[in-house]
């Protein structure tokens, strides 16, 4: 049968990359989920944390895109329509006080991925909107991979 079970078989960086980034999308859309368990896994498996900052913040970002391009598509279906949520109201009320600069604290756990969308569904530019997620999660990740010991230290 072999080792095929143990965790050392299956367990190298390019799955490990494939896992965070799946991970890191989904994490970042409106579904539930959580990146930094497997960010964390990789790094003390001794994993490069450059490939993991890079990985994680591409999967990251692509996924608070999607909830910008998903409040997009909700705003020509229902634009003149109030948003029944208090969260919905609340992310409505920051992106149109503050702007795109507002997306950089998108990687905030329950009011980022409503930011993003809120975003989609006023207008804002999409590229500016890009850069500050991404800003915003690259920096979250980096501050994480720095505080989590290298392995065999």
């Amino acid at each position: 049968m072999g080792d095929w079970w143990r965790p050392e078989h299956w367990w190298n960086e390019d799955n490990a990359l494939w896992v965070l980034f799946a991970s890191a999308f989904v994490s970042s859309t409106l579904l539930p989920g959580s990146s930094e368990g497997v960010l964390a896994a990789s790094r003390l498996s001794g994993f490069d944390p450059w490939n993991l900052l890079w990985v994680a913040t591409l999967g990251n970002t692509l996924g608070g895109l999607t909830n910008w391009w998903l409040g997009r598509w909700i705003a020509t279906r229902y634009p003149a329509r109030r948003l029944v949520r208090a969260e919905q109201e609340k992310a409505l009320e920051r992106v149109r006080r503050f702007g795109w600069p507002v997306l950089l604290l998108s990687w905030l756990p329950v009011i980022g991925d409503p930011l993003c969308l809120a975003a989609g569904w006023l207008r804002v530019n999409f590229w500016l909107c890009a850069l500050a997620i991404a800003i915003g999660k690259a920096a979250r990740y980096a501050l994480l991979l720095w505080l989590i010991p290298v392995a065999g230290s």
